[in-house]
């Protein structure tokens, strides 16, 4: 069995490999490495305590300190201000909602009228689920 005009296709068959196998070797073994912190990564989240969340008086006492900060602030607070006080307290919404199983949207509204109304029905919700919210 011949191919290439006279040339033994075994012949053909090492040659590729001859050239294939050095390029395929050194592949693999730029992967290695990341192969390797993968799987240390996977067996490190794997192994990590669970952490608790944390006691719902925690959270509602943080919540009424974070609403107190945003409601003083005083005239001319810079936007980034405002904005990152009032992301921190809507993270202590979702962590309280979490906490007694209320339902929410807070993560996936984008700022303005939606999200605001949503962080109104959320404060309401959580009342009616036993917590003091502001």
């Amino acid at each position: 069995m011949s191919g290439m005009g006279g040339i033994p296709m075994a012949n053909v068959l090492l040659v590729v490999a001859a050239v294939v196998a050095p390029t395929l070797l050194f592949w693999v073994l730029l992967r290695v490495p990341r192969t390797v912190d993968a799987v240390g990564a996977f067996v490190r989240r794997r192994r990590a305590p669970r952490t608790a969340a944390p006691p719902i008086e925690r959270l509602t006492a943080d919540l009424h300190r974070v609403h107190r900060t945003l409601a003083e602030y005083p005239p001319g607070t810079p936007n980034v201000r405002r904005r990152a006080t009032r992301d921190a307290y809507d993270a202590l919404l979702a962590q309280a909602c979490a906490a007694v199983d209320v339902p929410h949207r807070l993560t996936e509204l984008p700022d303005g009228m939606a999200r605001e109304v949503e962080r109104l029905r959320v404060e309401e919700a959580l009342r009616e689920a036993g917590l003091t919210v502001p």
